[in-house]
């Protein structure tokens, strides 16, 4: 039995170590990574995706160094794992308990390949943070403009122009901007493949972004996210960049045109006059932008807030979310004010763009639904 063990064990394969080949690979993997470094670092993006805005390159040489990096991790694993599959395959001859190269303890490489991603990571989240704060954080200046979206369709408002822009979205070449976002109805998302900016317009809630335009040209804006059946015609409108001249004949042309719109919202403490309001416009506005959370049905036939037939006329619902009794003017409140429970948030008047009359109008539709 003695004889025996000491013979399987001078017959045992003795592991190999990392031969001539496994360096020739390393090098030819060198190489391969290299060139893909030096691809990304002189791709021209601006080619094929003009950088409207500064920011925008400053984003593009973060791509760059993801995508140089990523590559070159890509290069490397995929590489090793087709060299190692070959090299170390069993072999007809290899013994049933024959073992590859054993690196357990190996206390330097177990350095390394800790070392070499944290310092990866940290200095991308360096170079991220800095961009991220000159988009999001940098102090308000220059001039300030705010993008609604709607179903289905963005309308942009200018200080001292009345009313909304709903064409297209005007901006002075280097000047900096401050975008306000917010939607009317539904979940928008504002995107503009030239500014390298994207960002979500979530009712109720106002999010920023801040950038300067430093190339003139027309550029498409594009919704992001699903906000309904005709959601992928939200890629009509586009961003125009011109000169401070234009930009100023384009801001008196809709000053004039809007002179006699209405540019009032709802004061925050005010009672909404109710007398003279239209049902038949309610209801046309209802449609527009009441119908993506609510259903003219009863009150437990929710689709995000309540259904709403009969809410001023139903005996098993006196009351309304807030508590308060079912009147025409609590329900003006309502929409004025908006509303937050554990059923959800209700925007209010401004998040959804509604004046006194809008108000009025749809407290008069509702008052119908008997």
């Amino acid at each position: 039995m003695w004889g025996e063990s000491v013979l399987l064990v001078e017959n045992r394969a003795e592991p190999a170590g990392l031969d001539r080949g496994f360096w020739i690979v390393t090098a030819v993997l060198a190489v391969l990574s290299v060139i893909a470094i030096v691809f990304w670092a002189t791709f021209p993006l601006e080619t094929y995706l003009p950088a409207a805005v500064v920011t925008a390159r400053q984003v593009d040489h973060l791509f760059r160094f993801m995508a140089a990096t990523g590559s070159a991790l890509w290069i490397f694993i995929a590489g090793y794992l087709l060299y190692f599959a070959i090299a170390f395959r069993v072999k007809p001859g290899d013994p049933p308990d024959a073992i590859g190269v054993q690196i357990h303890d190996n206390h330097k490489l177990e350095f390394w390949w800790t070392i070499v991603p944290a310092l990866f990571v940290v200095l991308l989240s360096v170079v991220s943070v800095r961009i991220w704060y000159e988009i999001m954080l940098e102090p308000e200046n220059g001039l300030v403009v705010e993008a609604i979206g709607h179903q289905f369709y963005f309308s942009f408002r200018y200080p001292q122009i009345n009313g909304e822009v709903t064409d297209e979205m005007h901006l002075p070449l280097g000047v900096p901007v401050t975008l306000n976002l917010t939607s009317a109805d539904v979940l928008h998302g504002f995107w503009v493949p030239a500014m390298r900016l994207k960002n979500d317009t979530v009712p109720g809630l106002v999010t920023t972004i801040r950038f300067t335009p430093r190339l003139a040209g027309r550029y498409p804006i594009v919704c992001t996210q699903f906000c309904g059946v005709l959601h992928s015609e939200m890629d009509k409108q586009v961003l125009v960049i011109e000169s401070k001249t234009a930009f100023d004949k384009w801001y008196k042309y809709w000053q004039q045109k809007n002179a006699h719109v209405s540019n009032t919202l709802p004061a925050a403490g005010g009672a909404i006059n109710l007398q003279g309001a239209s049902a038949a416009a309610g209801k046309t506005l209802f449609d527009q932008k009441c119908t993506a959370c609510h259903k003219v049905a009863p009150f437990s036939q929710m689709l995000v807030g309540p259904g709403l037939a009969g809410v001023l006329h139903d005996p098993a619902h006196p009351n309304l979310v807030n508590g308060d009794p079912a009147t025409p003017q609590n329900v003006a409140a309502i929409l004025q004010h908006g509303y937050t429970g554990s059923i959800g948030t209700m925007p209010n008047a401004n998040a959804n763009g509604l004046s006194g009359q809008d108000i009025a109008n749809l407290v008069a539709f509702l008052d119908t639904l008997k």
